[in-house]
């Protein structure tokens, strides 16, 4: 397993009116983060605050390309991000629910204490698939065939890439000691935005490039 320590490029926040950062997402030119009763954007260059949907908010958030999926409790919400409005509703997988991403048509669902992550179909909620992992899941995002999920426990929190056949660990990045992350998002490059919970902040890390110092593992397409 390669080990690193995360290099945290920007902070943004505290944000008006928001207390803490659960899910987070990105549309491409917004950032999108969960804050309990509701989701705000943000411009990733200015930081500046654009707008907010009034939703329940309270863990992970994904964008499919055309609409958020928030995590409200026991259901996951489609939302419309133009207008505001829930547009379809299916149940979440029983469990603590925490993280929330979107890959290849399919919703992928974070279980913190389970330690688990679920692919979800999102037209019906059934779960196809569980990867198992080792610690605390707080946050989910697939990049280039990659699955990364972020981790909390205590006063201690990473990003790690782990083999979705197997749940095994090939990569951490070790943040700072008391920097948690409650959320993640690729930015389709390489940047990871990541929820700082009750700090308020999104953070970005720098992803590792191939055959950086932090080294990488085989590529691992996101389905079998």
């Amino acid at each position: 397993m390669n080990r690193s320590t995360a290099e945290i490029v920007r902070e943004y926040g505290p944000f008006p009116g928001a207390d803490r950062v659960n899910g987070v997402t990105y549309d491409g030119q917004q950032v999108w983060f969960a804050s309990g009763d509701k989701l705000s954007a943000f411009d990733p260059v200015s930081g500046k605050t654009l707008r907010s949907i009034d939703v329940a908010a309270y863990a992970g958030t994904a964008f499919d390309g055309r609409h958020l999926f928030q995590i409200a409790e026991d259901r996951i919400q489609k939302i419309d991000p133009k207008t505001g409005q829930v547009l379809a509703t299916i149940p979440a997988p029983v469990g603590g629910n925490s993280g929330l991403a979107w890959a290849e048509g399919s919703l992928w669902v974070g279980q913190y204490e389970e330690r688990k992550i679920h692919q979800v179909d999102p037209q019906t909620g059934a779960v196809l698939r569980t990867i198992e992992t080792s610690r605390f899941v707080t946050g989910i995002t697939w990049i280039d065939g990659e699955l990364w999920h972020g981790t909390w426990e205590g006063d201690k929190s990473d990003l790690r890439r782990i083999d979705p056949r197997t749940g095994e660990v090939l990569e951490t990045l070790e943040m700072p000691p008391g920097v948690g992350v409650s959320g993640l998002e690729s930015d389709g490059g390489y940047q990871f935005f990541c929820g700082g919970g009750s700090s308020g902040r999104v953070r970005t890390v720098r992803r590792p490039r191939p055959g950086s110092a932090a080294g990488r593992g085989p590529e691992i397409q996101s389905k079998p």
